[in-house]
Order: C-alpha cells, then structure tokens, then sequence
C-alpha cells in the first residue's frame, strides 16, 4: 500500500476516533475491544493505531500476565472483570479472556473440563455485557504460517522488539496446527449476535489496520462520523462465518 494514501487515511481515521471518543465521553459509552490471534498477528501494532490519538484518562490497554496462585482459585471471568470499562471510557484487550481456548488449551494450563466450562459460559457473559450497556467488539487477526515465522524471526534479531519475545514463540510454530484446532472451535462456538467475531486477514499489516479502524467506527461511531468512513474491505475484514474455516479466508 503507497505509504501517503496510507498516511492520509489512517489520519482520518484516527481524527474519526477522537470524534467517537468525545461524544463516547460526554454520553458515557462503555466500549471494549477484544483482540485476538496468533503470536505476532499484529495486535499491538493495531491497537496503537487505534489507541494513539485518544485520550490517555479514558483510554486502557489491557494485557493481562500469567494468573496469581490466588486468581487461579477465583471465578475465571473475575480478574477480567475487575477491568471492564466504566462510563466514558474506551477499553482494549491485547489479548483477554479467550486466553482459556487457545493457549490454555494448547499447552495445557488448564483442564479439558474448565476449557469446556469456559466454552459453554462465555457466550451467555457475553451477552450479559453487552445487555448492560457495554459496547464489546471482537477481532480475530489471522495470519500464514510463513508470516508467522517470519515476524517470530525479526522479534529474535531487533534488539528493539525485545519486550515481544517469549517462551512460547518456537512453540506457536511447532503447534501450528493445535492452536488451528483451538480457533476453529473457539470461533463456531463463541460467535453469537450480541458478540460476533469480525476476522482480519492481517499478513499485511497496513490494510489490516485501517479496516480495523473503518470497522470500529462503522460499529459505534455516531452517525455523522460513521457516514465519512469508507467501508470495510471485504477482502480484508469480514464477520465470521463457518464457511471461512474451509473456504481459505481463514489460514489453516
């Protein structure tokens, strides 16, 4: 993508987003962003973009680590919970509590019976969310494997890019196909009306994160922003279908 028509629609973008954010702030919205994928998916890259011009007061990133020992015995939702946005405020999750059906599962953090559990209540929280005024939008990011291994490559030799190595890289490439099986089940089981997923073919990143940006704003920016937004690419975003899983727009 010619990096000015990059520049000049990302700007637009993001000036569309403050505009939500004003009137999210003076008719206090509770938005929440989930974000989802892969290692090296793109999430960090798209919630900056998002995140960049809005106001540091009302805007949170969360990226929770490993539960304690003592969350480990709480009700799984409840560290998540304690996150949740309040009036005015605009929060994203850089990753979140669909940690229990992907990497809970593939490397067995946690049960078959609580990753079940889990799969069977998030929906219906979910929704209950959504009932009590939370505008909850969820984004899966997928890539190819060889874009997953290249980006899990450049993380190992920029020495700036140390923050984003961990353990489980080498892992996210030997399990390729264990964590395919976790987001299959993870995304046919958890869409739903109130909280659909909204997939992002993310091996190149700049279209990935202006259709991040179109889509968010089509979805809760007010009328008189949403009508100078250009409408998601199809090609790029779309909302889940279970179609998607064999019909290549999904990366298997």
């Amino acid at each position: 993508m010619d990096n000015d028509a990059y520049d000049a629609e990302l700007r637009d973008l993001q000036i569309a987003m403050i505009r939500t954010q004003q009137l999210a702030i003076k008719e206090g919205w509770k938005i929440l962003v989930i974000f989802e994928g892969r290692d090296a998916a793109g999430k960090d890259g798209a919630i900056a973009r998002v995140t960049a011009p809005l106001s540091r007061r009302e805007t949170r990133v969360v990226a929770l680590p490993k539960p304690s020992d003592r969350e480990r015995t709480q009700w799984y939702f409840q560290r998540y919970v304690a996150h949740l946005p309040s009036a005015g405020e605009f929060v994203l999750f850089n990753r979140s509590w669909y940690n229990r059906a992907g990497v809970e599962r593939v490397m067995g953090f946690s049960s078959p019976d609580e990753q079940e559990e889990f799969l069977r209540e998030v929906p219906n929280f979910e929704r209950v969310l959504v009932a009590s005024g939370v505008k909850l939008l969820k984004f899966w990011l997928d890539i190819s494997p060889q874009e997953q291994a290249r980006r899990l490559k450049a993380r190992r030799t920029d020495p700036l890019k140390v923050f984003k190595t961990s353990p489980l890289d080498d892992v996210a490439e030997q399990k390729w196909d264990d964590y395919t099986a976790a987001r299959d089940e993870m995304l046919r089981r958890t869409d739903c009306d109130a909280a659909p997923w909204i997939c992002v073919r993310a091996d190149h990143k700049k279209p990935a994160r202006l259709n991040v940006l179109r889509w968010l704003l089509r979805t809760a920016a007010p009328d008189k922003v949403r009508k100078g937004v250009e409408a998601p690419d199809p090609e790029v975003i779309f909302r889940f279908d279970p179609e998607a899983l064999t019909d290549g727009r999904l990366h298997r």
